[in-house]
């Protein structure tokens, strides 16, 4: 269990000032000067020693990332982007940080642009998130007052601009390169790779474009040191990570913890445990709506990291657990992320936008009890087809809820067929 002083969100809960005053009692702020004296190639060696895998939901290291972004100009100016669009379904971590800790993600930007050689950042963050957008933005504008953006950001002689855009609530909006089609005004649709954004992204100039979670944590790394955040977690999980437990526990949260912390000691500890007791456990989505699920056999010895969950064939994504007890009806909740996908793929795709709308449909019939095996295993064929067939990763966010049901609970999937027959009980 991570000791509260490890902890880098020490407002998470708003039980403090999210003013700029307030920040700068927590730590924020302090020395940033000597932070950028350090040059931009110090700062990202210690961003990769740090172990820091982007807190996004694909896990990639945020210091080799950064690396990527050019050493000298070519003569295009390279930005910094922030992906705010916080979709997921069951996600509402980066709305904390932001609702409670904005001016983290404000300093984080600074250093993370400073490193890149951005001399101007954006943060997209999704249309929903009006109050929050409201409360960043004055985070923003005090930090602009105070001289720590603009034209001699706190006094380093760095010229650092910072703009926050909202979206207009397209979860295809959270993949990056969509991201980048929609910050220029354009449909959000995600662009083939290669080039990647940092060779040729926001208006055709090097880009990285880093989640909320990401860029928050990279001051509290810097001041205590590339050690100590490698010396939580696990090897090649390192540091700590907010987890959104949600769903059938007795307490839902958001807690910030160790990755690698037991799964099922995540939900006994901080959110209260299982309703009605860990018996009662059906299964847990272990990272987002996107990954696939795990049956109660599998969480009971359940890492939650991002190796330790591949391992199984699912993921830690976003790090949003939900819980389902025996009550609930799993394949009509895995049908209705069927039907989110489904509504939310913008079409660019040929398997993803037919095959969503097929497997949306096929789910429909075994929640209904009108399909039969034969279907099921039709079904099954056409997730294999999307997943993995599509320009972005939104073809396998639709597949793998799907795909995770039928591997962790198949016998219930099988027993809604309407042509079902339950094995012999063995003599």
């Amino acid at each position: 269990m991570l000791n509260d002083s490890d902890r880098i969100y020490q407002n998470l809960y708003g039980a403090g000032d999210w003013h700029l005053p307030g920040a700068r009692a927590r730590g924020d702020y302090a020395d940033i000067g000597q932070i950028l004296a350090r040059g931009r190639d110090t700062i990202i060696e210690e961003v990769k020693a740090s172990g820091m895998r982007g807190r996004g939901g694909a896990g990639f290291p945020t210091g080799m990332k950064w690396s990527f972004m050019p050493k000298q100009s070519d003569g295009r100016p390279s930005y910094l982007v922030v992906n705010a669009d916080e979709s997921e379904p069951g996600t509402c971590k980066d709305r904390d940080i932001i609702r409670n800790e904005p001016h983290k993600l404000v300093e984080g930007s600074l250093i993370a642009g400073f490193a890149m050689g951005a001399h101007t950042g954006f943060i997209y963050i999704r249309g929903e998130y009006f109050n929050e957008a409201a409360r960043l933005q004055t985070a923003i504008d005090e930090a602009y007052a105070a001289g720590l953006l603009g034209p001699d950001a706190a006094g380093t002689g760095w010229a650092f601009d910072l703009v926050l855009h909202r979206g207009a609530g397209a979860y295809i909006c959270g993949e990056e390169s969509a991201l980048l089609e929609s910050l220029e005004g354009k449909k959000g649709m995600p662009r083939m790779k290669p080039p990647f954004p940092a060779a040729m992204g926001l208006y055709g100039c090097p880009t990285t474009v880093n989640n909320v979670e990401t860029i928050a944590g990279i001051p509290t790394i810097l001041r205590r040191g590339a050690a100590w955040f490698s010396g939580l977690g696990r090897p090649k999980n390192s540091g700590t990570k907010i987890f959104c437990i949600s769903g059938h526990v007795n307490r839902p949260c958001n807690v910030e913890e160790e990755l690698g912390i037991p799964l099922r000691e995540l939900i006994e500890t901080h959110a209260g445990g299982v309703r009605g007791g860990w018996d009662n456990l059906q299964a847990i989505i272990p990272g987002g709506a996107s990954m696939p699920i795990l049956n109660k056999t599998m969480c009971e010895t359940q890492l939650m990291d991002f190796d330790s969950l591949s391992a199984v064939r699912s993921g830690l994504g976003s790090g949003a657990v939900i819980v389902m007890d025996q009550s609930a009806d799993v394949v009509k909740a895995i049908w209705r992320l069927s039907k989110f996908f489904k509504h939310e793929s913008c079409g660019q795709c040929t398997p993803c936008r037919e095959g969503t709308g097929w497997m949306m449909r096929m789910m429909d019939r075994i929640v209904q009890n009108q399909a039969s095996m034969a279907d099921i295993a039709l079904l099954e064929q056409v997730c294999a087809q999307v997943a993995g067939h599509t320009i972005c990763a939104f073809g396998d966010a639709a597949a793998w809820p799907i795909q995770g049901l039928f591997r962790a609970l198949r016998p219930l999937v099988e027993s809604r067929a309407v042509d079902y027959q339950p094995a012999l009980a063995a003599a």
